[in-house]
């Protein structure tokens, strides 16, 4: 078990993530450089934000 670096809950490395967790990996990997890091409601916030707010990453 892990610990979110944002929301502090532990989680799951392994577990089964959404398409919206799996965008959140790739944004915390090649953008925040916070990769393992997050658990996976904190990565889903993080992509769906990023559609929202971020239309650079949209193309």
């Amino acid at each position: 078990m892990k610990r979110c670096s944002i929301c502090k809950q532990e989680f799951d490395e392994t577990g089964e993530r959404s398409e919206y967790a799996e965008a959140g990996e790739w944004l915390a990997g090649e953008v925040w450089q916070d990769a393992g890091e997050l658990c996976p409601l904190c990565l889903e916030n993080r992509a769906r934000l990023v559609m929202m707010y971020c239309p650079e990453y949209n193309t």
